[in-house]
Formats: C-alpha cells, sequence, structure tokens
C-alpha cells in the first residue's frame, strides 16, 4: 500500500484510543457510523474530523494490510490528518463548510484525485499522477469532505479486483472469496468501516455486484446525471457512470446530492440538467413501500448463470424471502413480470473502439506530463505484460481494429427496443419499480478466479448498463446458508432516482438486513 510524504502510520496513535474529547465521556462510535451521527457528533463536541480520520487509518492499519488482510487499499492520503485538521479549524470559526463537512470518503482507483496516483490496479500506470480532481472528487472537497485514498479494482477496471498493483482483494464476510468487481476495493472498504462512504464506477456490473457481495448500498445513476471528467472511460463513452457507494440508503442519498450535476466537460450531462431534486434525502419515506407496485423479475439474467446448480438455488430461497418482505411492508406485488425480448435483445451488445480509444484519450490529455497519450504507449510500457489475468494482457497488447459499426448498430437499436419494452411493461402494470436479485451466483472464490479459466462475471445481471440510461440501487436482503450477503435491485425508468431510494430506504428500513462482518470488528 502506498502513502505520501508524512506516511499512514507516523500518526497513528494506539489502536485503543477512544474518539472522544471535549465535556463528553462517552466515546464515539466509528463502526457503522453514518453522516447524521458523525456530524451530531461534531455539533455535540464529541469528535473532531482528526479523531475520526485517526479512527479509520488505525482500522486501514489493523485490518487492510494486517489481521484478515481485506487489501483494499492502493493508497492513503498522506495530508489526511492535515487536511482534517484544518476542517476543524474552519468549523470552529464558522460551522461546516459543506454537507460533507469532515466526512472521509475512498475512490476508486480510476477516478482522479490530486496529489496521489491514480493506479487503474496496474503496475503499468504505477506512477501515474494526475495534476488536478475529478470534477465530482472536487465537489467533494468543496462540500467538505475528506478524500481518505484510493480503493483496489479490477486492473483497467474490468473483471474482478484482482491487479499486478496489489494482488487480490479478500471478501470480508470469508476471506477466501472476492469482493466483486470492479468497485471491489471500495465495497470492501465500506462494509470493513475503513471511511463513511466511498466512490465507484460501473460499466457492466461493477458498482452493483461489489455492493451486493459486500452487504452494502450501492447504485450506478442514470446516464448524465454524474460527472465522469477525470475518470478513466468516461466521456465520449456513454456506459461508463460514478456511483455512490455506502451502508446505509441515506448516506448514499447524501453522497448523490453532491455528486450530481452539470460539468460542460461531460457533455453527457446536460441530459441530467433538472432531473435532481434539491435533495434526495427528501425522497426517503420508512413507509415508501406501502402501496406501491413492484414487479418481480424472476426470470435468470445474469451473465452465465447456472439455475440448476445448488450456489444459484440458495441465492434464490433468499429472493424468495426477500419478495414475502415486500408484500409485508405493504407493497402490491406484481409476480412475475415478463419483459418481452429480454435476453434476445441483450445479445446484440457491442462496443465501440473508436469511442473507447477517444475516451482514453480524453482521460489521459488532463495530465500533461502524462507518458501516456493513447492505448499505443501503453502498449509500449514494459511492464505490459504484468498485466492480470493474462488474457486481458494479450488485450492491451494486441491492436483492435476498426469498430464494426454494423454491430454496433444493432447494438443501438436492440437497447432502444428494449427501453421501450422495459418503460412498455412498467406503464402497463402502473409500476414503481422492477425488481431483481442483485448478482444470481455467491461469491468467487479467489482461488477460482485467479487461475484459468478466470471466472469473473457469472451471476451478474447487465439489463441496466444495456440500457444506460436507467438508475439501478442494490440492498442488502440478507444471508445465504453459507453466510454470505445478498442484495435485491431496484430498477426504474430514466433519471427516477428519488423513487428508486425511497423504495430502496423503505425496505431497509423494514428489514434491517446489514449485519457488519465479524473478521473486521470494533478495535479494543
Amino acid at each position: 500500500m502506498k502513502t505520501g510524504r508524512t506516511g499512514l502510520f507516523v500518526v497513528v496513535a494506539v489502536l485503543s484510543a477512544p474518539l472522544s474529547h471535549g465535556q463528553s465521556n462517552a466515546p464515539f462510535q466509528i463502526m457503522e457510523t453514518t453522516i447524521g451521527q458523525v456530524h451530531a457528533a461534531y455539533k455535540s463536541g464529541k469528535l473532531t474530523v482528526r479523531q475520526l480520520v485517526q479512527g479509520y487509518l488505525d482500522r486501514i492499519k489493523a485490518y487492510d494490510q494486517r489481521g484478515p488482510k481485506i487489501n483494499c487499499i492502493i493508497t492513503v492520503n498522506s495530508n489526511a490528518l492535515e487536511e482534517a485538521d484544518r476542517l476543524d479549524q474552519q468549523y470552529k470559526r464558522s460551522g461546516p463548510v459543506g454537507p460533507l463537512h469532515g466526512i472521509p470518503v475512498l475512490v476508486k482507483d480510476e477516478i482522479d484525485t490530486a496529489g496521489m496516483p491514480t493506479t487503474l490496479g496496474t503496475v503499468v500506470f504505477k506512477d501515474y499522477r494526475p495534476p488536478e480532481d475529478a470534477f465530482v472528487v472536487a465537489k467533494l472537497r468543496k462540500a467538505g469532505a475528506i478524500i481518505l485514498g484510493k480503493t483496489t479494482l479490477s486492473e483497467f477496471a474490468a473483471g474482478d479486483t484482482y491487479g499486478s498493483m496489489f494482488g487480490a482483494t479478500r471478501n470480508p464476510y470469508d476471506l477466501e472469496r472476492t469482493v466483486g468487481g470492479s468497485s471491489g476495493g471500495s465495497g470492501a472498504a465500506i462494509t470493513a468501516n475503513f471511511s463513511t462512504v466511498a466512490l465507484g464506477e460501473e460499466t457492466f456490473a461493477s458498482i452493483r455486484r461489489p455492493g451486493s457481495w459486500n452487504g452494502i448500498v450501492s447504485m450506478r445513476p442514470t446516464a448524465g446525471l454524474v460527472s465522469r471528467t477525470g475518470m478513466y472511460d468516461g466521456y465520449p463513452s456513454d456506459a461508463a457512470s460514478m456511483g455512490p457507494m455506502a451502508r446505509t440508503v441515506r448516506d448514499l442519498a447524501e453522497l448523490l446530492d453532491v455528486m450530481a450535476g452539470y460539468d460542460p466537460d461531460d457533455p453527457l450531462t446536460a441530459l441530467g440538467v433538472g432531473k435532481a431534486p434539491q435533495s434526495y434525502t427528501r425522497s426517503l419515506d420508512r413507509n415508501g413501500l406501502k402501496g406501491a407496485r413492484i414487479g418481480i423479475l424472476r426470470e435468470s439474467i445474469g451473465v452465465a448463470s447456472e439455475p440448476e446448480s445448488e450456489d444459484f438455488k440458495k441465492v434464490n430461497a433468499v429472493f424468495a424471502a426477500n419478495v414475502a418482505e415486500l408484500k409485508a411492508a405493504g407493497a402490491s406485488v406484481i409476480d412475475p413480470v415478463v419483459i418481452p425480448g429480454l435476453k434476445e435483445l441483450q445479445t446484440k451488445r457491442a462496443g465501440n473502439s473508436a469511442i473507447t480509444d477517444e475516451a482514453l484519450r480524453v482521460w489521459l490529455a488532463r495530465n500533461p506530463a502524462s507518458p501516456f497519450k493513447t492505448r499505443a504507449d501503453i502498449q509500449r510500457s514494459p511492464d505490459v505484460d504484468k498485466i492480470f489475468p493474462p488474457p486481458k494482457a494479450a488485450q492491451w497488447k494486441s491492436t483492435p481494429g476498426e469498430p464494426d459499426l454494423a454491430k454496433y448498430g444493432e447494438y443501438l437499436a436492440a437497447r432502444q427496443q428494449l427501453m421501450i419494452n422495459l418503460m412498455k411493461v412498467i406503464a402497463d402494470n402502473r409500476l414503481d419499480a422492477i425488481v431483481h436479485k442483485s448478482v444470481e451466483h455467491q461469491p468467487t472464490l479467489i482461488k477460482d478466479g485467479m487461475n484459468p479459466p478466470y471466472p469473473s462475471n457469472k451471476g451478474i445481471p447487465i439489463l441496466n448498463t444495456f440500457l444506460v440510461y436507467v438508475p439501478s440501487i442494490t440492498v442488502p436482503s440478507g444471508f445465504t446458508t453459507d453466510n454470505l450477503p445478498v442484495g435485491i435491485t431496484f430498477l426504474g425508468g430514466p433519471y427516477s432516482e428519488p423513487t428508486m431510494l425511497k423504495l430502496a430506504y423503505a425496505y431497509e428500513q423494514n428489514t434491517h438486513h446489514r449485519i457488519a462482518p465479524k473478521t473486521t470488528p470494533a478495535l479494543p
């Protein structure tokens, strides 16, 4: 794990130091704490930003590279404590600087943060240091957040959370299993209480899968709601979206409030203008499921899912209980709903290499000192053979041909048709949302994922990223008989984030399935 010039542990006191000061004798409980609880503690004088940051650094020291060795942090912000002191001083002078005052945030390491490398999880980019923040990171800092560090991801943000830069990230619920990818480091860090909230990114299933497999809440917003400037694989692509990850729906909504907004350097965000409410938290309603009409998607839609396997059946059993919970919370359940052409149309998914290469060029161009300007420069790196797994290295060493515009056109036509089919099902059934299993299989064993044939995407639904312009949020929904976390997903029409958050919050508050992993308990 990298640190900056001051080092991570120089300032670390004994692990048992209480997070309290001032007149209160009761220590602040860092475990499972929320943004609201942190801010209340600041106001009461029970907690300082420095103490909170130190508490998270203590936990990272104890559990990420020691103990269970979760291995989900690549870089820690060496200036985090200095920034905490500055925020504490500002708080004393004039109160909070913004809605995320003193809230530590971990960032997936494909999103630029000034003062820290952006490694993409690969030794190829181990020394890549962007000079300025990503658009969203700058917004977070302005809102008072502290960027605590950078999290692991699948190498080049594609696949499961393995990379030549760090190895493998372990699932805190079962250290022999993966955290999912590609935002697996952010998922593991949040469930292990290494920060309050985190940023992820999703092109295929990279936010929702680690959300489900790490027992947290995570959302891929509708494309155009959140800027990707300063993020690998951003504009002009439309599939990749940055998204919030948290332990609670309310924290996720508060994070999304700051993230959303128009950015002229990401023209896709023009589509989101006027689509965000004054605050997503206003949608949160414990009784939000009462009278809501929920369509249940029973059909298996996961990549390479095996419905006859015992593993699939364990997840399915939890989902059956989840449907009953929706009913108990007052929802009117339409079970099942069938979306015409669902599987057939999704087989038409195709990329456009010209757009991918241009997105890479745009991102690299933000760094005048970058040794890489194009894909060809990366191919010439002496470290390209170290990219993991080997099939991914072979892809980077090869030169893509001209884009197959016929296939890409077929995909766009299929995407439009499936969107129409989805919206017609929603309209005909007067649905508020469609619910499906977040992932149809349990987390993959690391030993399997790191050996041929390198299974990675088994069981992940990709409906939302096929359509691009729909929001999708996963919420903890229980545990299998193997004691592995499971999630359910609420999916709706374009820019229906307020409704999805309302329903997800109501489900969360009526079930309380979130349980912290035993491998990373409170420090003594």
